[in-house]
């Protein structure tokens, strides 16, 4: 039996749509109308204060190239608000058949790199790591990776996923590992990981498997010696506690034992209030759901000018847009032709020219990255929280 995914030649081909727009190209070749339209792709049609981070560019850049369009776009890892974050103009039959993945690759990526982001920023300072692949299908695991790189955090967990988009995963053990050892052997769990794994791989003892979390860790620490890095505490919510009293215990304890290079690194249904809460007595976390499982954007694709005119469905904003961030941090914005605000930055830039990729933007993770950083900065980005 194979496994319930659509492939890539599916999405390449046109036939991952929806079946309206099947009827839509059908219908329209039979009348022999194939207009020039400028389609725009947006999430709210005014700012409204609540940013959101912009992914999965890259596959749209891949889905249209070659195609008889132009394609305008912020670039991955800019903050939006409001207004188009991807224009297409072209004939409509160009790129019709195309919408259903198009807003699909954007939606779903950009809502995992918005709370990726979330996170990022409540914490700055501590290393980050994705943990969220085993909540969702399989399939987009590689998309859930590089949205939460995107968004800044520094590393993750899927193998195959690191595969896809060049990065190496990380990881240490689970568990099951100390289970299949038996209760009352973690030391002999730990021990046979560090002599199996290689020198590359850092040495992170689980240490609350069966007793608690100060006696394992400093257990860990006795048993490894220099050659621990850190211990990871993924206590589940029904034994937790008070989560922050734990980790300061098991820190005072370590280092009342010459333990004092050893880090703490937390996990286990986190979120950026934990994050924020736990900051400044965790030296790192690994965060699953939040971001994995995070709502998708809900974009639109929206006709907004037919041959030359503008032209928009009713509850839409007519006409050509352009979008601008402004000098204080802020979204603007307005239509195209039009005086931006002053000393204001256009978002939009050039994606796709007659179907060919223009070398302007890099849509490389680092590059995204960086951007993400410097708008999250620059904007505030999770300031009131």
């Amino acid at each position: 039996m194979e496994f319930d995914i659509v492939g890539p030649d599916a999405i390449s081909e046109g036939s991952a749509t929806d079946a309206y727009f099947d009827r839509t190209e059908t219908t329209l070749r039979h009348a022999g109308r194939n207009p020039r339209v400028v389609a725009e792709i947006t999430a709210d049609q005014f700012p409204d204060g609540d940013y959101e981070l912009l992914a999965g560019v890259k596959d749209v850049a891949a889905l249209l190239e070659g195609r008889d369009v132009d394609v305008d776009v912020i670039p991955p890892g800019r903050l939006f608000d409001g207004g188009p974050v991807m224009r297409i103009e072209g004939d409509y039959l160009e790129f019709a058949r195309f919408e259903t993945s198009i807003l699909g690759f954007l939606s779903h990526a950009s809502g995992v790199a918005t709370a990726a982001l979330d996170v990022r920023r409540a914490a700055p300072e501590s290393l980050v790591l994705s943990f969220g692949a085993r909540h969702v299908h399989p399939s987009i695991a590689a998309m859930i990776e590089r949205s939460a790189l995107v968004a800044g955090l520094d590393g993750f967990s899927h193998v195959a996923g690191g595969e896809v988009i060049g990065r190496e995963a990380g990881g240490t053990m689970p568990h099951a590992l100390l289970i299949c050892f038996g209760r009352g052997n973690q030391e002999e769990a730990w021990q046979a990981f560090d002599e199996a794994v290689g020198p590359d791989v850092p040495r992170v003892a689980l240490c609350d498997t069966y007793s608690d979390e100060t006696d394992e860790a400093l257990q860990a620490a006795e048993a490894l010696g220099d050659r621990l890095d850190s211990v990871r505490l993924d206590t589940t919510g029904s034994r937790r506690g008070d989560f922050r009293h734990i980790i300061r215990e098991v820190r005072w304890t370590l280092d009342a034992h010459d333990h004092e290079d050893v880090g703490i690194f937390v996990s286990g249904g986190l979120g950026p209030a934990d994050l924020r809460e736990l900051g400044d007595v965790a030296d790192g976390f690994g965060v699953g759901g939040y971001v994995s499982n995070a709502d998708p954007v809900d974009f639109a694709l929206d006709i907004v000018e037919l041959e030359g005119e503008p032209a928009a469905k009713r509850g839409k904003l007519t006409g050509v847009k352009e979008v601008y961030r402004t000098a204080d941090g802020g979204h603007h914005v307005g239509l195209r032709g039009q005086e931006g605000p002053a000393e204001g930055e256009p978002l939009l830039r050039p994606l796709l020219r007659d179907g060919v990729l223009v070398d302007e933007i890099d849509l490389g993770i680092d590059a995204a990255a960086d951007r993400a950083a410097a708008d999250a900065g620059r904007c505030d980005y999770g300031a009131e929280t």
